[in-house]
């Protein structure tokens, strides 16, 4: 059969008018499909489904378009439009789960009628109908007419205040001006990219390729001080608001659904189940971490005496700061000098390279006038995956099926997405739909630091696995469709090849075509394990923030931030900063941010499978892909993992790398 072709962009300048068409497009067979669903239910369970998947998947084109588009869009207006299409699709979405004579239509199937071609039971399809009743049930459809009223209040204004933070974070870039001498200890293109203007001063904004080398090597400490003060107040005082309305509607909404809490709603379809586990999870990681935290916190502070006599604390104004001298002092490390080996093109050939040789994939460019990409910075690649008999090398001489497409939008620019992340543009279906996805980043345009790099091949750990996984006949399974504290342990553990001194080789060169030396990446490697104790601590004062602040009616957030702070992390807070404001995770992730810690403990207990040796040995790589990121949802994250290892997941291999 001949792959699917993928979705047709407009031209940049046409976006808006094709966003209103598709929107009317997409919203009338919604309509359509669900009213004939609702006037003639197929007489066979799995027709129905059938009809559902149509519905849904009309829905999730809805959700994609709208929520890229807002994200990434140049044009302020084709943003906006993109915010409004999502709010469209929310709404239905909405009035569909609470519907309940469509609710009837699905609660009378008998599973027993669920069969394949070869009309045995079909696990994958018992285990949708499962699903879809579940998702019913959680959206209170069994609820009376007057709750199921109030719950679709509710939802509407939970999407809206989401996006009113993340607009308000977008739109929030501060700074600070400086004088040239105030640049000392910065790497001199990133000086040269920051001239002086007609006033002699330099504007460093509080976006990541000014905040982060600027905190990271500056040695006005002064400076440092103010614009981290800056970037922690982002979205401040406006989304302190918003916050406390989005926190309200969602503990109502448990409320309503019969649930304790928000966290107990949220993590009843998570890998933790309950919600009193994650304060629990929170608290062993903590402990976990407590003696290498304050182990490399007190070499730290050390060597901030040296130049501050008397210091009692250091905070976050100067860690980074001071960890960049205790791992050029201690470790031989100079992230100025790491930085001449990975130039951002570079590093980008090289990310394709290593995962078309891990997973079988080769990346071919896509004119950019065929994909219509939104900017010309935007780069898109076809994906083409060898045939199952042949071997992994295939896919690399440009041979085989096209599965997917993807878009790398790498740079910063005004009014786009402020972090990094995988936005879906289209839910792959098998025979029927190419996944498509979106990397969005914000890293410099020459040189990168080697975290830029380690970011880099995390977040496209994201979008492999939405295009591998993007084969379902379901798009309720489609992509990255495991419980929410599993997604991020497939590309945890795709930093991995991020550190791998074989594979840095094959693509971070300096000037000259130099490779970096594999001495320097073993030291790079000793010198991140510097601080990962009291990294750990500050990853548990995010996690406890976020369980609390929904948890919990806080009267004071700004407050609350300081207590959990305080008890968690082990630096002290800045007076004067709400960093809530800023923690974008906080709408997404909501009580869910442990998921990261979750995910790094099994991210490492994967890893384990694989030989140190040969990270690109074909037998375990073809079987991770297959066994993990080409099932996307179709079992429970633990059964995938434990079909991988053949036994159950286990904390050691993350406890003997925290404690290393």
């Amino acid at each position: 059969m001949t792959s699917p072709a993928p979705l047709h962009l407009p031209a940049p300048e046409h976006a808006a008018a094709w966003l209103e068409e598709r929107r009317t497009a997409l919203l009338d067979e919604v309509e359509r499909r669900v009213a004939d669903l609702r006037a003639a239910p197929p007489g066979d369970p799995m027709g129905t489904l059938r009809r559902w998947n149509d519905i849904t998947l009309a829905l999730s084109d809805l959700w994609a378009i709208g929520s890229v588009h807002a994200q990434v869009h140049p044009a302020e207006e084709v943003r906006t439009l993109g915010d409004r299409v999502v709010q469209e699709a929310s709404r239905v979405s909405t009035e569909l789960s609470l519907d309940p004579e469509l609710y009837a239509v699905f609660a009378a199937l008998d599973p027993t009628g669920l069969l394949d071609a070869d009309h045995r039971p079909d696990p994958v399809a018992r285990r949708l109908l499962e699903r879809v009743l579940r998702d019913f049930r959680r959206s209170g459809v069994d609820r009376d007419e007057a709750t199921r009223a109030r719950l679709r209040e509710l939802d509407s204004r939970q999407v809206d205040l989401g996006q009113q933070m993340s607009r308000t974070i977008r739109a929030d870039v501060r700074s600070v001006r400086v004088t040239p001498e105030q640049l000392a200890g910065l790497p001199e293109d990133w000086i040269d990219a920051h001239p002086a203007d007609e006033d002699g001063l330099v504007t460093v904004t509080t976006d990541y390729p000014d905040a982060v080398p600027y905190v990271t090597f500056a040695e006005d400490a002064a400076v440092r001080r103010a614009l981290r003060v800056e970037f922690l107040n982002r979205g401040w005082p406006d989304n302190d608001a918003v916050l406390r309305e989005l926190f309200a509607v969602r503990r109502e909404v448990a409320e309503l659904l019969g649930y304790g809490s928000w966290p107990d709603y949220a993590a009843e379809v998570m890998m933790i189940g309950t919600g009193e586990a994650i304060p629990a999870f929170v608290d062993r990681i903590a402990e976990l971490a407590l003696q290498p935290a304050r182990r490399d916190h007190a070499v730290l502070l050390d060597r901030l005496r040296r130049d501050v006599p008397g210091a009692t604390t250091i905070d976050a104004a100067d860690s980074a700061y001071y960890a960049e001298l205790v791992r050029r002092e201690r470790y031989g490390v100079d992230a100025q000098q790491v930085r001449r080996y990975f130039d951002v093109d570079k590093v980008r050939a090289g990310l394709l390279e290593v995962t078309g040789r891990l997973f079988g994939l080769t990346y071919v460019p896509v004119d950019p006038a065929e994909a219509h990409v939104w900017h010309e910075e935007v780069a898109a690649y076809d994906v083409l995956r060898a045939d199952a008999d042949a071997d992994a090398d295939a896919a690399g001489a440009g041979t085989g099926e096209r599965i997917g497409r993807i878009f790398l939008d790498l740079h910063p620019r005004e009014g786009k997405y402020k972090h990094a992340a995988q936005f879906t543009l289209a839910e792959g279906v098998r025979d029927r739909r190419l996944p498509e996805g979106v990397l969005v980043c914000n890293f410099p345009r020459g040189l990168m630091q080697h975290d830029d790099v380690v970011t880099l091949f995390h977040e496209f750990g994201h979008l492999v696995h939405h295009v591998l996984g993007g084969r379902s006949e379901w798009v309720r399974f489609s992509g990255v469709a495991t419980e929410w504290d599993f997604v991020e342990a497939p590309s945890q553990l795709l930093e991995e090849w991020a550190w791998d001194p074989a594979v840095l080789a094959t693509f971070a060169t300096d000037e000259a075509g130099v490779p970096i030396p594999a001495d320097l990446v073993e030291r790079m490697r000793r010198a991140e394990d510097f601080g990962k104790g009291y990294h750990a601590r500050t990853q548990m004062f995010y996690a406890a923030l976020a369980y609390d602040l929904h948890a919990h009616d806080v009267p004071d957030l700004t407050a609350r931030v300081k207590e959990l702070q305080e008890r968690y992390s082990l630096f002290p807070y800045l007076e004067g900063t709400h960093f809530h404001c800023n923690f974008g995770h906080l709408d997404g992730y909501s009580s869910g941010y442990y998921t990261y810690a979750w995910s790094q403990v099994i991210a490492k207990d994967l890893f384990s499978a694989f030989d140190p040796d040969d990270l690109f040995e074909p037998g375990v790589a073809a079987r991770y892909r297959d066994t993990i990121l080409a099932r996307g949802g179709e079992l429970d994250a633990a059964d995938l993992v434990e079909d991988f290892l053949g036994r159950p997941s286990t904390f050691d291999a993350y406890a003997a790398w925290l404690a290393r």
